[in-house]
């Protein structure tokens, strides 16, 4: 066979090489039984997978997500399912902080569903995700909360990683959340940038970090005081803020490093456990 020559090769289409993207998924359901609650459904895809430690006495069973490759890219799919059955408890949180790294092309999407049926309690307590320089981010929360049911939910947002001296330049974050309290919209929010140094000073005072924070349930205008009181005995060097519409309590905070962010999120979720009647702290993985 002739070779062919090099100068009729010169014309052709460069052809990008196709790169292996993540498709993960975990669905979980948890429901009574008898006394106490039990996970009754579990489906995982790679790089999803779910670790189930043993809870403290008196807590509710936990559920752990993982993601094995490490953190996640431009491209990458993420889909959780969390469901809650009528009078059940559930934890889910995460092994570690989630990482987004430099994207290549496309935006790393991460789709949540939650659901809690009457007199079920959820709980959603995610460490933080840290966004790498040049990471996109496109995140979409819908939680369902039936009448009678509660739910405590956090999300935190770092902006680069400081301790590497890296900022979170480039890149773009698409974060939604829509909340219905027995299947009627009650809260709809949506942020999104594309990250410079400038904006992000608009946008967060020059916070190194944010989170979200909120708590439905009947008793969530008696919970304002006590966050209030909380975020007050924080050290937070750029402040936060808590206000109470209907059965929802939201809380905002922002901070100037990554730790202030941690150590403030952990004592507001602590402080709003112990209301509900459970041990006053997070999950033993975020003191790992």
């Amino acid at each position: 066979m002739r070779a062919v020559p090099h100068e009729f090769l010169g014309d052709l289409p460069a052809t990008p090489p196709r790169l292996q993207r993540a498709d993960g998924a975990a669905c979980l359901r948890f429901a009574r039984r008898g006394p106490s609650s039990a996970l009754a459904d579990l489906y995982q895809r790679a790089p999803c997978r779910v670790l189930f430690p043993h809870p403290p006495a008196h807590e509710p069973p936990q559920a752990v997500l993982v993601t094995t490759t490490g953190g996640l890219t431009g491209g990458d799919r993420l889909r959780i399912d969390v469901a809650v059955d009528a009078g059940a408890a559930a934890t889910v949180t995460t092994q570690a902080a989630e990482k987004l790294y430099r994207s290549a092309g496309g935006e790393a999407e991460i789709d949540i569903g939650l659901s809690v049926q009457r007199g079920g309690w959820a709980e959603w307590l995610m460490q933080e995700t840290i966004l790498f320089d040049g990471a996109r981010l496109r995140r979409r929360t819908q939680i369902d909360v039936a009448e009678g049911a509660r739910l405590l939910a956090v999300e935190s947002l770092v902006f680069g990683r400081s301790a590497m001296g890296e900022s979170f330049a480039r890149g773009s974050v698409f974060d939604s959340w829509r909340l219905k309290r027995d299947g009627k919209l009650r809260w709809a929010d949506a942020q999104r940038f594309d990250a410079t140094e400038r904006k992000l000073r608009f946008a967060y005072e020059g916070a190194a970090g944010a989170a979200t924070i909120l708590y439905v349930g009947a008793d969530a205008p008696a919970r304002l005081d006590l966050v209030r009181e909380t975020l007050r005995g924080t050290d937070i060097a750029c402040g936060g803020g808590a206000t109470v519409m209907d059965e929802l309590l939201l809380v905002r905070v922002l901070a100037d490093d990554a730790t202030s962010l941690r150590a403030t999120v952990a004592t507001l979720v602590a402080a709003l456990r112990a209301a509900a009647g459970f041990a006053a702290s997070v999950p033993r993985v975020w003191q790992c």
